[in-house]
C-alpha cells in the first residue's frame, strides 16, 4: 500500500509539473481562451502525454533494473531497452499528433511530421527524463531499504552475541556458588539452608530481571549486596569486605549483570586461594551520569587459573557492545588484583 501510494504521489506531482510547462509553452498559441480554460487542457495534454511514458517507465523498474541487478546478459538488456524506446516514442508522437493537437488543442497549434528528428529528439528527452527521475527514486530507495536491512541485521546479530555473553556469565556465576554451597555442605555446616535461599533469590534475579535492556544502578547493587552476604556466611571472620558508595542517583540505568563478575573474580582468584585473612575493598561513584567501580582484593602466589578468562573476558566484549565511552583497567600485582572501571552510562548503544 505504501508502495502504492508512493508510486501515485509520484505521477501526481510529475503531472502537475508537465502541465504547468505545457501551460507555459502554449499560451501563446491560444490567445482566444481564457486562462483557466488553457490550465485545463494543459492538464489534459499532460495527463494523456505521460500514458507512453508509463511503459517505459515500468519496463525499466520491473524488467531492466531486475536483470542488471542479477548479472544479466548487458549487451541484450541494451536492445530490449533500445526495443521499449523505439515502441515508447512511436505512441508519444501518434498521442500528440493525433490527440493532444487534434482533439485537445483543436488544431489550434501546428503540428509536425510524426517523426520529425527534432520532435523524435524531444519525445527522447521527455520520456527519458521522467523515466530517469523514476529510476534514481528507486534506486535511492533500494539504497535506504539495504541500509536498513543490514542496520537490523547488526542489530540482530549484537543482541544475540551480548544474549551469549550474558547466558554464559550466569552459569559461571551458578557454578562458582555451588562450589561454595558444596564445600559447606561437606562440612555439613548449619549455614547450607541460608546460602541456599540467598541463592534461590540471586537466580530469580536472573531470571526475570538480566534479560532486560536496563535495570536501575539500585537494582545492581542489591544484587551485589546479596552476594557478598552470601560469601560472608561462607568466609566468615576471615574476610574483610568495605563498599563505599558515593551515588547521586539511584535509579540511573544500567545494564544488569555489569559489576557482579568482577566481585566474583575477587572471590574465585583472591579469597578463595588465600590462606589466611582476606580483604575486598569495593568504591562506587556516580555523578551526573559518570560511574566509576573500583574493586581490589589480595592474594597470593600466581596460579595458572588466576585470571578468569569467562567472567572478565565477557565484561570486556559486553562493555565494548554497550557503552562507547568507558575504561576498564586491570591492575594484576603480585600480590593485590585491582580493577577500575570508568563509564558513562549516557553513552549507552541502542541496540
Amino acid at each position: 500500500m505504501k508502495r502504492v501510494l508512493l508510486h501515485v504521489l509520484f505521477w501526481v506531482a510529475y503531472t502537475l509539473q508537465d502541465a504547468l510547462m505545457e501551460y507555459t509553452w502554449t499560451a501563446s498559441q491560444q490567445p482566444g481562451f481564457t486562462e483557466n480554460a488553457r490550465f485545463l487542457m494543459a492538464i489534459h495534454a499532460a495527463v494523456v502525454a505521460t500514458l507512453p511514458k508509463l511503459i517505459l517507465t515500468y519496463y525499466v523498474l520491473y524488467a531492466v533494473i531486475p536483470q542488471v541487478l542479477k548479472g544479466r546478459n548487458m549487451v541484450w538488456i541494451v536492445v530490449k531497452t533500445a526495443i521499449m524506446l523505439c515502441i515508447t516514442l512511436v505512441l508519444y508522437r501518434l498521442v500528440f499528433n493525433y490527440y493532444i493537437f487534434t482533439v485537445i488543442y483543436n488544431n489550434t497549434i501546428k503540428t509536425a511530421p510524426l517523426f520529425k528528428l527534432s520532435r523524435l529528439l524531444l519525445g527522447v528527452m521527455d520520456v527519458g527524463f521522467v523515466s530517469a527521475t523514476a529510476v534514481a527514486f528507486k534506486l535511492i530507495r533500494m539504497q535506504l531499504s539495504a541500509k536498513e536491512r543490514e542496520k537490523d541485521l547488526m542489530k540482530e546479530k549484537l543482541e544475540t552475541e551480548l544474549k551469549y555473553l550474558r547466558n554464559q556469565t550466569n552459569p559461571h556465576f551458578l557454578f562458582n556458588t555451588l562450589n561454595n554451597i558444596y564445600a559447606l555442605a561437606r562440612k555439613k555446616s548449619d549455614l547450607t539452608p541460608e546460602i541456599v535461599m540467598k541463592l534461590s533469590k540471586l537466580l530469580r534475579f536472573m531470571l526475570y530481571e538480566s534479560g532486560k535492556g536496563r535495570i536501575t544502578l539500585a537494582e545492581e547493587m542489591k544484587m551485589m549486596d546479596d552476594y557478598l552476604e552470601l560469601e560472608k556466611i561462607r568466609y566468615n571472620n576471615r574476610l574483610n569486605i568495605v563498599f563505599k558508595k558515593d551515588i547521586d542517583n539511584e535509579q540511573y540505568p544500567v545494564s544488569p549483570l555489569l559489576l557482579l563478575p568482577f566481585v566474583e573474580n575477587a572471590f574465585k582468584h583472591g579469597v578463595s586461594e588465600t590462606r589466611f585473612d582476606s580483604y575486598i575493598h569495593m568504591e562506587i561513584r556516580l555523578h551526573q551520569g559518570l560511574l566509576t567501580f573500583i574493586i581490589e582484593n589480595n592474594k597470593e602466589n600466581e596460579s595458572p587459573g588466576s585470571k578468569d578468562k569467562i567472567g572478565l573476558e565477557n565484561v570486556r566484549r559486553q562493555l565494548e557492545l554497550m557503552y562507547k565511552e568507558h575504561q576498564l583497567l586491570v591492575f594484576n600485582e603480585p600480590a593485590v588484583f585491582k580493577v577500575v572501571l570508568t563509564i558513562n552510562l549516557d553513552s549507552h548503544a541502542k541496540i
